[in-house]
């Protein structure tokens, strides 16, 4: 499909009808026959309907909920498999023009240490990350000032490629022009992630007084402006805790609906960020707290809704409960983040923009993840070979993307195993590798892999499918 490079100029209600959601919050939950029904056809990766998800997040019964979190899990595991992504988010600018309530890098928060990298200090910080294992890296700005500037971000992606090893940079980065997008993507973006907060205008209004964030439909178009510029994939999902969550889930899947009428795929990612303290925002508590429970169901109604999204648990939550959400439907996970400019490659004051929840590194992750027996993935060979946008959603609706999953997360995690992984790991890793290899059926593609894993201990890096 040729969508135009323009900037969009259709009813905001073609994205997200807020009046048709609020109406879908109360659907009560559904009868045990119905919930069955739906759980089934979500099994065939046929997604839900609003309703459907609206039922099923107004579900309270502890016997139906666990029924809903494995079938979600059950989704993941078709669709991916046992891998699970691992990432870092290096951010390079906190400097910010929005006057966001809940964020320290607002505008008006005079006590924040104000800080951007250079390029070559963001070089620096993105060789720290690979001497971690990191292969992937989230490049994160405040939304103003230097920071927010075109050249400046295209240089940031630049410099990860030009002083690093890392192979693939994201972008959650303040929204652009469609130009503004197409220049970043020449750079060498992958995903472009942007939030959109809160799908709630009243809240969206009172939550963003001030600077270019202010604007809901500004924000609100944003996806279809990255798309238009040849951003095959989009991250998004709203900061839960701001207004009810069962509006933002719905709203965000109505979101994802939209992109997939546009652009023939839906978002890339979806991720599933909680309201956290924040030094100096002025916000002091969470309007609307959602309960673990209600996050649970959350993660899964993304799951069975959008099987195909990657769906992203950062560390904002404390550890035992994102132990318990990769058994759940999350496929991606971040790693002893830094949510300050700096920090990685040596100690730096923090400036942090939120508090973190879960403290453990890379090493301490992967140690998790194959105790739970998932199979820790550094891959980027999708972003890298072309396997986006409607490509890579046709391949994961289908349950079909794994053909490339399992053999990459194979590779990626040999390779961190080979030249960063603490021999602690080594063993219980390939005892990992060994037995996922020993699954494959077909004899060829096991074979190729069993002598690419070979090649990887001889010396060879970066081999993928």
């Amino acid at each position: 499909m040729n969508v135009p490079a323009y900037e969009y100029q259709g009813p905001l209600k073609t994205i997200v009808d807020t009046r048709a959601v609020v109406e879908l919050v109360p659907t009560p939950p559904p009868s045990a026959r119905a919930l069955q029904d739906i759980l089934h056809k979500a099994r065939s990766l046929k997604g839900l309907t609003l309703e459907e998800a609206a039922a099923i997040l107004n579900i309270e019964e502890e016997a139906e909920l666990k029924m809903v979190y494995q079938a979600a899990a059950d989704v993941k595991e078709r669709v991916y498999g046992r891998r699970i992504v691992l990432f870092a988010p290096l951010y390079i600018s906190n400097y910010c023009s929005n006057n966001c309530l809940y964020c320290a890098f607002r505008r008006d928060n005079r006590g924040l240490k104000r800080r951007q990298l250079t390029p070559e200090e963001i070089g620096k910080e993105a060789r720290a990350l690979a001497e971690q294992g990191f292969q992937r890296v989230l490049l994160v700005a405040g939304e103003g000032g230097p920071g927010a500037d075109i050249d400046y971000l295209c240089r940031a992606v630049e410099a990860v490629y030009r002083y690093s090893p890392l192979r693939i940079v994201h972008l959650n980065v303040a929204p652009q022009t469609v130009d503004g997008f197409r220049r970043l993507k020449e750079a060498g973006a992958g995903v472009y992630q942007c939030f959109q907060e809160t799908y709630h205008p009243p809240t969206y209004r009172l939550m963003h007084p001030a600077g270019t964030k202010a604007d809901y439909g500004w924000r609100l178009t944003v996806m279809h402006r990255a798309m238009a510029a040849g951003f095959g994939d989009v991250g998004m999902g709203p900061l839960l805790g701001l207004y009810d969550y069962r509006f933002e889930v719905l709203a965000a899947i109505s979101h994802a609906r939209s992109l997939e009428q546009a652009f023939g795929a839906g978002p890339h990612t979806m991720s599933v960020p909680r309201l956290r303290p924040a030094l100096g925002a002025a916000l002091k508590e969470v309007p609307y707290p959602l309960s673990d429970t209600a996050f649970r169901k959350v993660v899964a109604v993304y799951r069975l809704a959008l099987p195909y999204v990657g769906l992203v648990l950062t560390t904002r939550e404390r550890p035992e409960l994102r132990d318990e959400l990769v058994d759940m439907g999350i496929s991606q996970i971040s790693a002893g983040s830094c949510v300050s400019p700096g920090g990685y490659a040596e100690p730096e004051e923090p400036a942090a923009q939120f508090e973190v929840g879960d403290h453990r590194p890379l090493k301490a992750m992967v140690a998790m993840l194959l105790e739970h027996g998932h199979l820790p993935s550094f891959c980027t060979a999708c972003y890298r070979l072309g396997r986006t946008g409607r490509r890579f959603t046709a391949l994961a609706r289908e349950g079909d993307i794994q053909r490339y999953c399992l053999p990459n997360a194979l590779l990626s995690l040999k390779e961190y195993l080979v030249t960063q992984g603490p021999p602690e790991l080594r063993e219980q890793g390939n005892k990992v590798i060994a037995a996922s290899l020993a699954s494959i059926p077909d004899d060829h593609l096991r074979n190729e892999i069993a002598r690419r894993l070979e090649g990887i201990s001889r010396g060879q890096r970066d081999l993928h499918f």
